[in-house]
């Protein structure tokens, strides 16, 4: 019984978010989502907290960072290769090792 308050308790705190990682797709899903036609962005290594205002989409051509989810203790690592989904309404710090480059795209909602 303890624990299904404590689940409870979980599921009313606050929304469970979470960074959705997808390691190597294919080309055809790369082409598919149209990566190359999204804008660009990079930073060089370095820790940073970013908000997402809105649900965005990238691919990370370069780069290696490890994101630390606020008000958890999860942490997420991206790299070269990745499809990474990071949901409206996420915070965390990029602690980044290798300079980043990506493609974007903010998902309208």
């Amino acid at each position: 019984m303890g624990s299904s308050s404590n689940t409870e308790a979980m599921d009313t705190d606050a929304p469970s978010l979470s960074i959705t990682v997808e390691r190597n797709p294919s080309q055809a899903r790369l082409q598919q989502l149209g990566i190359k036609s999204w804008p660009k962005w990079g930073c060089p290594p370095g820790k940073f907290p970013v908000k997402f205002d809105a649900q965005q989409t990238c691919y990370f051509l370069r780069g290696k960072i490890k994101a630390y989810i606020k008000g958890s203790n999860e942490c997420v690592e991206i790299g070269a290769g990745d499809l990474v989904v990071f949901p409206k309404g996420i915070s965390c710090t990029w602690d980044v090792s290798v300079a980043v480059d990506k493609h974007y795209k903010f998902d309208p909602s």
